[in-house]
């Protein structure tokens, strides 16, 4: 059984994936996984786990190796599962999947079992900050196509997208993901120059703060607009009737500092 969530854990299939493929809850997936052998599962339970890692016995398991076609071929079997029994569990009548098209559907399904089996542990303090950044990185990953590089060389680097997989600017994401490998080696070789990474890391925070700095500035600048606005035309504050004219006075008391 030790080796068994091994496997699961590179395969990338959580506890919520796994529970969804055998048709059981997470808790029983729990149960299951805490009996010393896995012919002990239920019979049709044990089966489709077998089907699922491609093998014919339980005893099968230890020889598994798991490399990028391996987890290629499993998550082919389980996309495939998943098309043939779960299609009730997303349905139109769910307003969040509405205008969705079923891949789309599908694709979110997976993504909020994910989000919420790491927010279900109130004392797991570190998994909800992760999915607070995740969702950070949602919020900003427009403002920058290197973002959208990352996900594609992580994506790589677990062994879900092959190598010569480019799906955004061929060119600029092979740069990427060449030189964040190698930023990423020299991470886990240890060889960097503490005194350098110090150095590169001020800088980092320096540029942070800068950002923040001007987005206070930018705040403060808008704010300073607003109150203008609403002194000259008489307005105490900004509601649903008046809302379109203060906006319009902000634009124009912006556009003569601009001229000035």
């Amino acid at each position: 059984m030790e080796r068994l969530n091994e496997i699961l854990k590179e395969l990338g299939i959580s506890k919520v994936k796994l529970a969804k493929c055998l048709g059981v809850s997470r808790q029983m997936i729990y149960n299951y996984l805490e009996l010393d052998d896995i012919n002990k599962w239920p019979k049709d339970k044990k089966v489709i786990l077998l089907n699922i890692l491609g093998v014919k016995s339980a005893e099968d398991i230890n020889d598994i190796k798991v490399d990028t076609d391996y987890i290629m071929d499993v998550e082919t079997r389980v996309t495939s599962l998943f098309e043939n029994n779960n299609k009730s569990d997303v349905t139109d009548t769910n307003v969040i999947f509405n205008g969705l098209e079923p891949k789309q559907k599908e694709l979110l399904h997976n993504i909020v079992d994910e989000l919420k089996e790491r927010l279900s542990d109130d004392k797991d303090e570190s998994g909800y900050n992760s999915i607070l950044y995740l969702y950070h990185y949602l919020q900003t990953m427009e403002s920058s196509k290197e973002l959208k590089y990352i996900l594609a060389y992580m994506s790589k680097a677990a062994g879900f997208t092959k190598p010569y997989e480019f799906v955004y600017d061929e060119n600029e994401q092979f740069i990427f993901e060449s030189i964040l490998f190698s930023a990423i080696t020299l991470y886990h070789g240890g060889s960097a120059s503490k005194s350098k990474i110090a150095a590169t890391h001020k800088r980092f925070v320096q540029q942070i703060e800068q950002k923040l700095e001007d987005k206070m500035s930018r705040t403060l600048e808008i704010n300073s607009a607003k109150v203008q606005a609403l002194k000259e035309l008489g307005y105490t504050g900004i509601d649903e009737a008046n809302a379109a004219e203060v906006l319009a006075k902000i634009v124009e008391i912006q556009s003569r500092k601009v001229g000035n």
